[in-house]
C-alpha cells in the first residue's frame, strides 16, 4: 500500500512534466538561452533525485527480501532490474545507476553539486569510477580536492576533471592503481552493438600493449597491400584484414566472405523473386532485402555453405509460429526457435543478446516446455526473475507472443515478441508483390 503522501510526490512530478510539455516557447533569444540553462540544471537535479530514490529503494527492497527469507547471497537480486524498468532502459544501465546511488555518501561534495544541478550524472559517475579502488578516507580526500568548490567543479570540462582525479588517485595509493589495472586486464572482452546504415561496432577491450600491437599489425598489413596496388582505402583494408584473420574466411574480390549460416531470415519472395520484403540478420536486426540476397549469393559464389531453414510466420502479426528441423546440427530446436522469434532479451528496453531460453511460468508452477511457454532472456534478467515477488504470465490473444510482467512493487509491464519480418497489420493492403499501402 502506497502512502497518500508518497503518492503525492509522483503526482507533483507528473504535473511538472505536463507543464513543460504545454508551456509556449519564448520568443526572445536571451530568454531562450536562459531557459536552456535552467532546464539543464533541472535535468541534473532530477537525475540526482533519481539516484537518491534508487539508494532508498535498494535499502527497502533488501529488507523486504530478507524478511521474505531470501538467502543472504541472493539479496539484492532484481533491484537494478526494477530501477531499469522504471527508467525505461536496459538492466545493465540500471545496475550502473544503482551503483552510483549506493556510493553517493562517499562523495558528498560531488553529490551536493549534483543535487544543485551544477554537474551531470556522467561527471559524478566518472569520479565514482576512478576512485573506486581507494579507501573511504582517500576517496573523501579526492572528492574534497576536486569538488570542494561546487562552482569550480561545475566550470571544468570532463577531461580536466578526469585528469586531475587520476593524478590524485595515483599519488594517494599507487598500489591500488596497479591492482586495479591487473583486475581490468582480467575483464578483457569483445562486444558488438548496432551502428547506422546496417553496420556494427565490434569493440575489443584489451590490455594496452595487446591493443596497440593488434592495431599496428593491421596498419602494417594495410600499408603493405596498398603499396602493392590494392585500390581499397587504408581503413577498409584494415577492417577486411581484421575480419579475415578473426574468422579465417576466404576472400572474394579482396573482401572476406563469411558463411551466411550466421542467420539471415527473409521471405522466399525476397530471396528468389527480388521482392523488397524485410529481412533479418539474427543477432543484429532488420536489414535491407538486397543486402540479405547479396550475403546468400556471395556465400554461394565463394563456395561456402548457405543453409536454408524454413520459417513460418503469422500473416497478420508477423510472429514466428513454426520452424522446420532440417538442419540437424542443432539438437535444441526449441531454443533456436525462441532465439529466432524473440531476437533480443524479452525484458522491455533491454536489447541484450539472448543467452537463456527459459519458461515464462516455472515448471514447478505448471509452466510447460513449449514455444508459447518459453521466452528468451539475457543471463542477468533470467536470474533476476527468480527473486520472490516477480511474476510472468503468457497473455493469450492475437498480436504476437505476449507476456505480462509484474514486479515486486506491483508495477506491470508487457513484453511482446517483435515481428520476425515486418508487421503485416490488417490496416495495410498489399497492392502488388512487396508493396503495401496504408488503408486506415
Amino acid at each position: 500500500m502506497i502512502d497518500s503522501g508518497d503518492e503525492l510526490h509522483a503526482l507533483r512530478v507528473q504535473v511538472w512534466t505536463s507543464t513543460l510539455a504545454e508551456t509556449p516557447l519564448p520568443t526572445d533569444g536571451v530568454a531562450t538561452i536562459d531557459e536552456i540553462r535552467a532546464l539543464e540544471e533541472l535535468i541534473c537535479a532530477a537525475a540526482a533525485r533519481q539516484a537518491r530514490l534508487a539508494a532508498a529503494f535498494d535499502e527497502a527492497e533488501r529488507a523486504r527480501q530478507q524478511a521474505a527469507g531470501v538467502p543472504a547471497q541472493g539479496q539484492g537480486r532484481g533491484i537494478a532490474e526494477q530501477i531499469a524498468l522504471a527508467r525505461r532502459e536496459s538492466p545493465h544501465r540500471g545496475r550502473q545507476h544503482l551503483s552510483l546511488a549506493k556510493v553517493a555518501h562517499e562523495l558528498p561534495h560531488a553529490m551536493e553539486a549534483f543535487r544543485r544541478g551544477l554537474v551531470t550524472e556522467w561527471r559524478v559517475t566518472t569520479l565514482a569510477r576512478e576512485t573506486a579502488c581507494l579507501s573511504l578516507e582517500d576517496r573523501l580526500a579526492v572528492d574534497r580536492a576536486v569538488a570542494g568548490d561546487p562552482e569550480a567543479f561545475s566550470g571544468c570540462s570532463d577531461p580536466v576533471v578526469l585528469g586531475e582525479v587520476r593524478k590524485l588517485v595515483a599519488r594517494l595509493d599507487p598500489a591500488a592503481v596497479a591492482e586495479r589495472r591487473r583486475r581490468a586486464e582480467a575483464e578483457r572482452s569483445v562486444t558488438i552493438r548496432p551502428a547506422p546504415d546496417t553496420m556494427v561496432y565490434l569493440t575489443a577491450l584489451l590490455p594496452v600493449a595487446q591493443g596497440v600491437a593488434a592495431y599496428a599489425a593491421l596498419s602494417a598489413e594495410a600499408d603493405r597491400l596498398r603499396a602493392g596496388g590494392d585500390p581499397r582505402g587504408r581503413h577498409q583494408v584494415m577492417a577486411d584484414s581484421f575480419v579475415a584473420r578473426a574468422t579465417g574466411a576466404p576472400a572474394h574480390d579482396g573482401h572476406p566472405v563469411v558463411p551466411v549460416s550466421v542467420g539471415v531470415v527473409m521471405t522466399d519472395r525476397a530471396l528468389l523473386a527480388g521482392a523488397h520484403d524485410d529481412a533479418t540478420l539474427v543477432g543484429h536486426g532488420p536489414i535491407p532485402a538486397d543486402l540479405a540476397r547479396s550475403l546468400v549469393l556471395l556465400g554461394l559464389s565463394a563456395g561456402t555453405q548457405a543453409w536454408v531453414r524454413r520459417l513460418f510466420r503469422h500473416p497478420e502479426s508477423g510472429e514466428l509460429v513454426a520452424m522446420d528441423s532440417r538442419r540437424r546440427r542443432f539438437p535444441h530446436q526449441l531454443a533456436t526457435f525462441l532465439r529466432l522469434r524473440d531476437q533480443w532479451c524479452r525484458t522491455p528496453w533491454c536489447g541484450a543478446p539472448i543467452r537463456h531460453g527459459d519458461h515464462v511460468v516455472p515448471v514447478s508452477d505448471g509452466g510447460d516446455t513449449t514455444a508459447g511457454g518459453g521466452q528468451g532472456f539475457c543471463e542477468s534478467r533470467n536470474y533476476a526473475k527468480q527473486v520472490p515477488g516477480w511474476d510472468h504470465h503468457p497473455r493469450p490473444g492475437p498480436g504476437g507472443h505476449t507476456v505480462d510482467i509484474t514486479t515486486p512493487t506491483g508495477h506491470r509491464h508487457r513484453s511482446t515478441a517483435p515481428p520476425l519480418l515486418g508487421l503485416r497489420h490488417p490496416a495495410y493492403r498489399e497492392v502488388e508483390p512487396g508493396r503495401w499501402v496504408l488503408i486506415a
